[in-house]
Protein backbone atom coordinates (compact mmCIF):
# COMPACT_ATOMS: atom_id res chain seq x y z
CA UNK A 1 0.00 0.00 0.00
CA UNK A 2 2.64 2.22 0.98
CA UNK A 3 4.35 1.40 -2.29
CA UNK A 4 1.20 2.56 -4.55
CA UNK A 5 1.28 5.52 -2.32
CA UNK A 6 5.07 6.58 -2.96
CA UNK A 7 4.39 6.28 -6.98
CA UNK A 8 0.94 8.16 -6.60
CA UNK A 9 3.03 11.32 -5.42
CA UNK A 10 5.89 10.63 -7.64
CA UNK A 11 3.63 10.57 -10.49
CA UNK A 12 2.24 14.34 -9.22
CA UNK A 13 5.65 15.81 -8.29
CA UNK A 14 6.71 14.63 -12.14
CA UNK A 15 3.90 16.32 -13.85
CA UNK A 16 3.71 19.61 -11.74
CA UNK A 17 7.79 19.85 -12.46
CA UNK A 18 7.32 19.07 -16.22
CA UNK A 19 4.24 21.74 -15.95
CA UNK A 20 6.79 24.59 -13.92
CA UNK A 21 9.80 24.14 -16.35
CA UNK A 22 8.14 24.46 -19.34
CA UNK A 23 6.09 26.66 -18.07
CA UNK A 24 2.77 25.12 -19.63
CA UNK A 25 -0.62 26.83 -19.26
CA UNK A 26 -2.20 23.41 -18.38
CA UNK A 27 -1.74 21.00 -15.17
CA UNK A 28 -2.86 17.46 -16.15
CA UNK A 29 -3.50 15.50 -12.45
CA UNK A 30 -5.54 12.92 -14.42
CA UNK A 31 -5.60 9.65 -12.94
CA UNK A 32 -3.59 10.36 -9.70
CA UNK A 33 -5.80 8.58 -7.33
CA UNK A 34 -6.08 12.53 -5.54
CA UNK A 35 -8.35 12.77 -2.97
CA UNK A 36 -7.90 15.79 -2.17
CA UNK A 37 -5.43 18.50 -3.90
CA UNK A 38 -2.57 18.52 -2.09
CA UNK A 39 -1.32 21.50 0.02
CA UNK A 40 2.58 20.99 -1.92
CA UNK A 41 1.80 22.12 -5.06
CA UNK A 42 0.42 25.15 -4.39
CA UNK A 43 4.18 26.27 -3.02
CA UNK A 44 5.54 24.00 -5.55
CA UNK A 45 3.72 26.09 -8.41
CA UNK A 46 3.29 30.03 -7.08
CA UNK A 47 6.11 30.68 -9.69
CA UNK A 48 3.54 30.20 -12.62
CA UNK A 49 -0.12 29.47 -11.00
CA UNK A 50 -0.96 33.01 -12.59
CA UNK A 51 -0.47 30.87 -16.27
CA UNK A 52 -2.05 28.08 -15.54
CA UNK A 53 -5.45 28.15 -17.83
CA UNK A 54 -6.56 24.37 -17.56
CA UNK A 55 -6.07 21.73 -15.24
CA UNK A 56 -7.79 18.02 -15.67
CA UNK A 57 -8.39 16.48 -12.73
CA UNK A 58 -10.19 13.69 -14.10
CA UNK A 59 -10.37 10.29 -12.93
CA UNK A 60 -9.70 11.34 -9.02
CA UNK A 61 -11.40 10.20 -5.99
CA UNK A 62 -11.44 13.96 -4.84
CA UNK A 63 -13.67 14.67 -1.91
CA UNK A 64 -13.79 18.81 -2.17
CA UNK A 65 -12.06 21.73 -3.58
CA UNK A 66 -10.84 24.34 -1.41
CA UNK A 67 -10.99 27.94 -1.63
CA UNK A 68 -7.37 28.06 -1.56
CA UNK A 69 -7.65 26.44 -5.04
CA UNK A 70 -10.17 28.83 -6.47
CA UNK A 71 -8.00 31.65 -5.71
CA UNK A 72 -4.59 30.33 -6.47
CA UNK A 73 -5.94 29.47 -9.81
CA UNK A 74 -8.38 32.13 -10.59
CA UNK A 75 -6.86 32.18 -14.26
CA UNK A 76 -8.59 28.82 -14.88
CA UNK A 77 -10.53 29.45 -18.12
CA UNK A 78 -12.31 25.58 -18.31
CA UNK A 79 -14.42 24.22 -16.19
CA UNK A 80 -15.37 20.57 -17.52
CA UNK A 81 -19.21 20.64 -16.62
CA UNK A 82 -19.65 17.36 -18.59
CA UNK A 83 -18.54 15.70 -15.30
CA UNK A 84 -20.27 17.43 -12.50
CA UNK A 85 -23.37 15.30 -13.53
CA UNK A 86 -21.38 12.46 -12.71
CA UNK A 87 -20.83 13.76 -9.04
CA UNK A 88 -23.52 11.33 -7.32
CA UNK A 89 -22.41 13.33 -3.85
CA UNK A 90 -22.34 16.68 -4.70
CA UNK A 91 -25.18 19.38 -3.98
CA UNK A 92 -24.01 22.58 -4.48
CA UNK A 93 -22.27 24.22 -6.70
CA UNK A 94 -21.24 28.41 -6.29
CA UNK A 95 -20.27 29.63 -9.73
CA UNK A 96 -21.49 33.45 -8.55
CA UNK A 97 -19.35 36.55 -9.26
CA UNK A 98 -17.94 34.12 -12.57
CA UNK A 99 -18.16 34.61 -15.79
CA UNK A 100 -19.86 32.08 -16.97
CA UNK A 101 -21.15 32.81 -20.68
CA UNK A 102 -25.05 31.34 -21.66
CA UNK A 103 -23.73 28.53 -23.89
CA UNK A 104 -22.46 26.75 -20.64
CA UNK A 105 -26.01 27.89 -18.77
CA UNK A 106 -27.39 26.27 -21.46
CA UNK A 107 -25.53 23.10 -21.32
CA UNK A 108 -25.33 22.95 -17.33
CA UNK A 109 -28.71 23.16 -16.53
CA UNK A 110 -29.80 19.76 -18.18
CA UNK A 111 -26.64 18.15 -16.56
CA UNK A 112 -26.76 19.01 -12.98
CA UNK A 113 -28.62 17.09 -10.21
CA UNK A 114 -27.57 19.67 -7.55
CA UNK A 115 -28.32 23.28 -6.88
CA UNK A 116 -26.50 25.56 -9.48
CA UNK A 117 -26.03 29.52 -7.96
CA UNK A 118 -25.09 31.73 -10.65
CA UNK A 119 -25.04 35.30 -10.86
CA UNK A 120 -27.92 36.95 -12.83
CA UNK A 121 -27.32 37.30 -16.37
CA UNK A 122 -25.84 40.18 -17.64
CA UNK A 123 -27.96 42.16 -19.84
CA UNK A 124 -27.62 41.91 -23.67
CA UNK A 125 -26.31 45.00 -25.29
CA UNK A 126 -28.77 46.48 -28.41
CA UNK A 127 -26.77 47.16 -30.94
Amino acid sequence: MHRRMGEAVARVARKVNETVENKRDSLDLANCKLMSFPVGIYKAMRSVTEGILRISLANNELKSITGRFVTTFSQLREVPTDKLASMALLRSLNLRANPVGPEVRLLVRPLVPFELLLSPEEPVPKS
